[in-house]
């Protein structure tokens, strides 16, 4: 292990970080990177130096700088990797702004990466030796110049690179994942990145003692680029980073990374909990030992206590302490973290009644009462401010009122890019009461309130469910859902409303869910398992569904961070895609 270095003084660009744990702590580890290139592997290791990092860096941005102009974009369409890290440190060096994205070929999102470079228009794309054909080919109608990172060598004068740029200049652009809308490009700065990554460093308790950051999540989602990169580059910290696909291939190559590394900390949402809980064998388990963990991160909204509960007492035995799970908040047009629950500190768990939350209160409820909802405390801002205010009047409520949540801090971007009314609508709120809360307030889109000090996050705005003046949570309509039959493929469902007849009050409900892997079609008893699920949301929700249509394993679509999009499901179902499926 290495000792810790020194806490930095307040740099205002996270490559200023590099090149000073480069001068004080040379030798020390600071990025490595596990790779899986079989089935069995129990993982590769490459690892860089603060000193051979801040070499790549200053190489990467010298001919950055050579290919394109201040200020223009460069794309990072690298693998999860080296390369990766070190390409968004060199674009901002370099004085450019770097944009997040993925290589080619990403089942489902080449559309969305098209539209991204649309909008985009970068004027240069970094990518690697072994994808450098894909990605030329992908690119071919693209006016853009290709840097391939793995090429470039360490003898590029890194001396020239330009002055350090303003805290205040955009340092990359963070395209929202999709889940509820287009895809936007979120203006991030200098001064945004680093606030963010000094909040979470702080809520997590890794600003003053050392921790090793583990990660599995895509570097091109918020949630892992400021956990696996910006968090470790501003405190000095080793980040210990594997590939998305490996995770899903074999769920236990994570746990055995924590259990490696001293005093680890990671981040995962909340269907990687399950899976963790229901996929790991008794086998795989016998060698690990998590007693070390120091905490992990469940950043879904809202967060389910079911879940934390299964994934804990899976791997109680093997020393997994009950308080290193920590719920969060955040989104990408804040960075990412807003509000976190503390490590060490038991889960805040809220028992809320279901028809008073359909009314707009978070009144208690009896944990036992099949009318109640069980939602899991978020913590408390992370050196920000968090509000909660009436999305039509844009009144402040009061605690236990359902509303809008609304944040303050100087983590939240700029806005969007060539988007300046939806800029101003979002990042520029105002409370009606004069006085109350002044100044200019990110709406975040997503519904919640206050209970004892703590974010409860309810749902998204855009999400909700109206029907009889009722307002229904699509995540809580899916969790019955699921529950109802063995064959549903758990959080792999959507929820959603779509026009009612003439004459109906409100929306009518539709449920369209995958079956599982394990599971094959001819085998399920399709309309037993439709009147399992209607009943099942009949009595506890008191709706009626419209329809519920049973899909294959992937049918039913994903953004690129890994959510369902309800959006998207409901559009095709809009479509009739999902009936001329069925149909063949």
């Amino acid at each position: 292990m290495h000792s810790r270095p020194q806490l930095a003084i307040p740099y205002r660009t996270l490559p200023e970080y590099v090149g000073h744990w480069a001068r004080i702590a040379p030798d020390h580890r600071a990025f490595t990177f596990v790779d899986h290139p079989g089935p069995h592997s129990r993982g590769v290791h490459r690892t860089l130096t603060w000193k051979r990092l801040d070499t790549r860096v200053r190489a990467l941005a010298a001919w950055l700088a050579e290919e394109a102009g201040p200020g223009e974009r460069v794309a990072l369409l690298c693998p999860q990797g080296m390369e990766y890290v070190t390409a968004f440190l060199a674009a901002p060096a370099a004085g450019l702004v770097a944009v997040p994205l993925y290589p080619p070929g990403l089942r489902g999102h080449d559309d969305r990466l098209a539209a991204v470079l649309a909008d985009a228009r970068p004027a240069v794309v970094v990518t690697t030796s072994p994808l450098l054909r894909e990605v030329r080919a992908f690119c071919a109608d693209i006016p853009v110049r290709i840097v391939v990172a793995d090429e470039v060598p360490d003898a590029t004068d890194g001396d020239r690179l330009p002055a350090t740029p303003d805290e205040t200049a955009i340092a990359y652009l963070q395209y929202t994942s999709g889940s509820t809308r287009t895809p936007a490009g979120v203006e991030i700065t200098h001064a945004n990145v680093v606030a963010n990554a000094r909040q979470a460093l702080g809520a997590y308790g890794a600003d003053t003692r050392s921790v090793t950051l583990v990660g599995w999540l895509p570097l091109y989602h918020d949630m892992g680029l400021v956990l696996s990169v910006a968090a470790p580059v501003v405190r000095g910290l080793l980040s210990v980073v594997m590939d998305p696909g490996a995770f899903l291939q074999s769920p236990v190559r994570w746990l055995r990374l924590l259990a490696a590394h001293p005093r680890a900390l990671s981040a995962a949402p909340n269907f990687a909990y399950d899976y963790c809980a229901a996929a790991v064998t008794e086998a795989e388990k016998a060698h690990l030992r998590l007693d070390d963990v120091v905490a992990l991160l469940n950043g879904s909204e809202p967060v389910r206590p079911g879940t934390v509960d299964r994934f804990h007492a899976a791997f109680a035995a093997q020393g997994l302490a009950p308080e290193t799970h920590c719920p969060s908040y955040g989104l990408a047009e804040a960075t990412v973290f807003v509000s976190a629950a503390r490590p060490g500190q038991p889960l805040r768990r809220f028992a809320l009644d279901r028809a008073a939350l359909a009314g707009g209160k978070a009144l208690p409820a009896r944990p036992d009462d099949p009318g109640a909802v069980l939602l899991t405390g978020c913590g408390t801002p992370a050196g920000q401010r968090i509000r909660i205010a009436d999305p039509v009047s844009h009144a402040l409520l009061s605690e236990g009122e359902i509303g809008e949540i609304w944040v303050q801090g100087p983590n939240v971007g700029r806005g969007y890019r060539n988007q300046e009314e939806q800029s101003r609508r979002v990042f520029g709120a105002r409370f009606a009461g004069a006085g109350e809360a002044p100044g200019d307030w990110l709406r975040t889109g997503d519904l919640g309130t206050v209970l004892e000090g703590q974010l409860v996050v309810t749902g998204r705005l855009k999400d909700l469910i109206v029907v009889d003046g009722r307002n229904h949570y699509p995540q809580d309509l899916e969790a019955t859902a699921q529950d109802a039959h063995p064959a549903v493929r758990r959080d792999r469902l959507a929820a959603f409303g779509v026009p009612g007849v003439p004459g109906d009050s409100g929306e009518r409900v539709v449920v369209v869910a995958e079956h599982t892997r394990a599971t094959n079609l001819a085998e399920i008893d399709v309309p037993d398992l439709g009147r399992a699920v209607r009943a099942a949301v009949s009595s506890r929700h008191g709706l009626r569904l419209a329809d519920v249509v049973l899909v294959p394993p992937g049918a039913v679509p994903r953004t690129s961070s890994g959510k369902v999009s309800r959006a998207l499901t409901r559009a095709r179902y809009l479509a009739g895609t999902y009936a001329a499926e069925n149909a063949r």
